[in-house]
């Protein structure tokens, strides 16, 4: 999972976006006799991050990247 911060420079949010990303994984499944379950040691091979809008105000094209923790 990316850890990504991100702020709109629209309204200045830094905590709520709305991210749609595609992944690739690959997991190890694990199935009980009764059927349930559990995935393990999931690897993400590849992801893509789509698009990225801002909660607050939805806007899209006013979000960027942050580098390093949010002041």
């Amino acid at each position: 999972m990316s850890t990504t911060r991100y702020r709109c420079t629209a309204c200045g949010n830094l905590t709520r976006f709305d991210v749609t990303t595609t992944r690739r994984t690959r997991a190890f499944h694990h199935f009980t006799v009764g059927g349930e379950l559990q995935v393990e040691d999931e690897e993400v091979l590849l992801e893509d991050i789509e698009e990225v809008s801002c909660r607050w105000c939805s806007s899209g094209g006013s979000v960027e990247e942050v580098a390093g923790p949010a002041t």
